[in-house]
């Protein structure tokens, strides 16, 4: 099996830091590509912390951790288990003194609060963090792939199970599915009480206001809650990695900036679920379509540029750009995200590279081939965008 593509490297970060922590939403691979792992290495110890039985293995933790020298320990929904946190640290410094500096432990979770408190506060300096999104266009797709067959991802996201499906019908079947079994077991077996059918009904409202800016106050008198309540839903589902908060540009422009974040439901597949939209058809015709396909470019250019800072740029008076990207080496690129096979940047673009003074202008889009437009503006499809920025941070990081 071929390992997922994704930067860095899992076996590069086992060979550097005694633990790694492989984040992800349910579904995404996190277990099959530690079973790749495993398999490299030549075996593993592997415990999935959701099943009785291995939760009492660990009744004694430190023994039974301590026991497995020379062994990478994988530990499933590590979030289960919180209090293993405050072990691992004393169990990775004692195998360090036994001769073992790295590759001790690979801890799966789908809860990125928890993991990321507990690692930070418990393994400082141990520990290196690495996301696992659902498939992307570059894992699937053939190098020379045209934009149109970027549409099946697309409509039916990149989960495994949902890509791999046999045909479209069974494809919704399995998220509407998915989409059940988190409102019904997972996140009540995370501890916070929360309603599944309001929950749901949150959920498909940001599925419809795919893009829009957050207005909580809204949100909350259209489900009969608290603003607090709705921000404490919204971090829930951000936590599960279902849902982004995009966070407005801030600069010293001298011009009014928008604040709010942008909010989308990650998964286009998830998306159109919630909207019962089951087919390449009924996407087109729904109004979200627009929306929905920009949410999707943006996972696909998210994923391949972690190390970027991520925001989106918009004022008062119309200057706006649907993502900027700042890296580490203080450069900036502005991109906009077209539906049109035919696309035109607007002026207000213009002005919000001007504004963050970008090094580089995408304009992302269907569009067969590459070409540059008057100012130095790029139009690539997501495929060669999502590349040229994987590239790009290789670079920086390397």
């Amino acid at each position: 099996m071929t390992p997922r593509l994704i930067e860095p490297r899992l076996d590069d970060l086992l060979g550097q830091f005694p633990a790694v922590v492989l984040l992800g939403p349910r579904q995404a691979g996190k277990t099959t590509l530690a079973l790749v792992e495993a398999e490299r290495q030549g075996g593993a110890l592997y415990l999935d912390l959701e099943l009785p039985s291995a939760q009492r293995q660990l009744d004694d933790p430190e023994a039974f951790l301590l026991a497995q020298r020379n062994c990478l320990v994988i530990l499933d929904e590590v979030q289960r288990m919180p209090e293993l946190f405050a072990v691992l640290r004393g169990v990775i410094d004692q195998r360090r003194r036994d001769g073992e500096m790295a590759g001790q432990f690979l801890l799966l979770g789908s809860a990125t609060g928890v993991l990321l408190q507990q690692a930070s506060e418990s393994l400082a300096g141990r520990v290196a963090q690495l996301e696992l999104s659902p498939f992307q266009a570059r894992e699937v797709l053939a190098v020379d792939s045209g934009a149109s067959d970027l549409n099946p991802l697309w409509v039916r996201g990149g989960f495994p199970l949902s890509w791999l499906a046999k045909n479209d019908a069974a494809s919704l079947r399995w998220r509407d599915a998915f989409i059940a079994t988190y409102l019904e077991r997972d996140i009540p077996a995370l501890g916070p009480r929360i309603p599944a059918t309001t929950l749901r009904r949150l959920w498909t409202m940001l599925a419809h206001g795919q893009g829009g800016l957050l207005n909580q106050s809204q949100l909350a008198a259209s489900l009969a809650v608290s603003g607090q309540t709705v921000a404490r839903y919204i971090d829930l589902l951000c936590d599960l990695m279902l849902v982004r908060r995009l966070p407005a540009w801030h600069g010293n422009v001298g011009k009014r900036l928008v604040r709010a974040p942008k909010v989308y439901v990650r998964d286009s597949g998830l998306v159109h679920a919630l909207l019962g939209l089951s087919n390449l058809e009924a996407v087109l015709a729904h109004p979200v379509a627009g929306t929905s396909w920009e949410g999707f470019v943006l996972e696909q250019l998210l994923a391949a540029a972690p190390t970027a800072e991520a925001s989106f740029y918009r004022t008062s008076h119309g200057a706006e750009a649907d993502l900027v990207l700042g890296f580490r080496s203080g450069e900036t690129w502005v991109v906009e995200i077209k539906r049109s096979s035919a696309p035109t940047a607007s002026k207000g673009f213009h002005l919000a590279a001007a504004d963050v003074t970008a090094a580089r202008r995408l304009l992302v889009a269907p569009v067969a081939t590459g070409y540059t437009m008057r100012e130095g503006i790029e139009v690539l499809n997501p495929l060669a965008a999502a590349r040229l920025l994987a590239e790009r941070c290789n670079v920086l990081t390397s």
